[in-house]
């Protein structure tokens, strides 16, 4: 169970008899003070629009439903068995480069299909505890985008701020599009290569606001020994009038280059150069 402002998370994993499989049960109990009957009735709506998605990279949304006695919301989403992508690479010290493209690859493409659609369907939340891993195959999946829209509709009416290392300086601003996902994506990749979430050298949300919103990049990108992994991260961390589309990132050479040789990611630690392949 986690807490934000008004709004409390309960996530179980649960077993469908008539499917015969485990699935991820998500209950998000809203406060009755943050929204009306008619308010969750919308919210629901809006949420229940994502069964519509169909992606190999989007985690499978099977249903939901709200409880207006107990003012919840209930999502029924598929089971990843290897936990989420921050738990599994802390796990997993030891992982290739090649791993790392290919991760991001999987990702991007689920973006690009979140952005295709017509209105785009924006994350907002991106971050490495919400993308999902199944170790066996090495298969990701964004996940948790109906607990990004009601977080959303809660930040909307409460100015709450979810995960402020991931968020990009405009949509601070509440003027924003679908590259918000891509930097949230560009932070996602830094902490996978240096193990190290973003602005940790900052101690509250009010100075990771001041550094984003001055263009301060985290002390961490600077840890980041290969040029091309770093290159990579800043153009998707770069200022929205300069950042990429998933598409234009997917067709660059970092992505579309794969080497036949073993790679590995270096980075430093301390005064030590360590690699990840030990």
């Amino acid at each position: 169970m986690f807490f934000l402002s008004s709004v409390q998370f309960f996530r179980y994993r649960a077993f469908d008899q008539l499917e015969g499989i485990e699935v991820a049960w998500n209950q998000v109990k809203l406060d009755d003070k943050l929204c009306s009957s008619e308010d969750l009735d919308r919210l629901y709506s809006e949420v229940h629009l994502l069964k519509t998605l169909k992606h190999k990279s989007i985690i499978k949304f099977y249903t939901s439903w709200i409880d207006h006695q107990h003012m919840t919301i209930n999502l029924i989403t598929e089971v990843f068995t290897s936990g989420n992508l921050r738990q599994y690479r802390k796990k997993h010290k030891c992982v290739d480069l090649r791993a790392l493209k290919k991760w991001s690859r999987q990702i991007l493409e689920g973006l690009v299909y979140l952005h295709s659609h017509d209105p785009p369907v924006i994350h907002r939340d991106l971050k490495c505890d919400n993308i999902l891993i199944n170790g066996n195959q090495g298969e990701v999946k964004i996940g948790d985008l109906g607990l990004a829209a009601i977080l959303h509709r809660a930040r909307s009416a409460h100015s709450v701020i979810g995960t402020p290392e991931f968020m990009a300086p405009e949509l601070y601003e509440e003027d924003y599009n679908v590259l918000v996902d891509i930097y949230a994506f560009g932070m996602c990749l830094l902490e996978l290569v240096t193990f190290e979430y973003p602005y940790v050298e900052c101690t509250n949300a009010a100075q990771i606001y001041k550094k984003v919103t001055s263009g301060i990049k985290p002390a961490s990108l600077a840890k980041v020994t290969d040029p091309q992994v770093k290159t990579f991260i800043e153009k998707c961390i770069a200022k929205v009038s300069e950042r990429l589309s998933a598409k234009e990132l997917l067709d660059d050479p970092f992505l579309k280059c794969y080497k036949e040789k073993t790679e590995s990611v270096t980075y430093y630690k301390g005064n030590h150069l360590e690699h990840l392949r030990q």
